[in-house]
């Protein structure tokens, strides 16, 4: 279920991310798509990514040890 909050989080897409960890677009949808990164899905059908858990994930650099 969906966490329910009363602040909006502000949401990234997968170029912004991949500006931040220094790699390519597609790479972070993959790792999306491994569940190593939370994302949600847009009205569009696009993947966004919360500002917050990439900044968390950035912190710990878990994913440049999984890709």
């Amino acid at each position: 279920m969906p966490q329910k909050t009363t602040e909006i989080d502000a949401l990234l897409t997968p170029a912004e991310v991949a500006v931040m960890f220094r790699v390519d677009a597609k790479t972070v949808n993959r790792w999306a798509q491994r569940g190593l990164i939370p994302h949600v899905w847009t009205l569009g059908g696009h993947r966004r990514y919360p500002e917050k858990a990439v900044r968390e994930l950035l912190a710990r650099d878990i994913t440049r040890r999984e890709a």
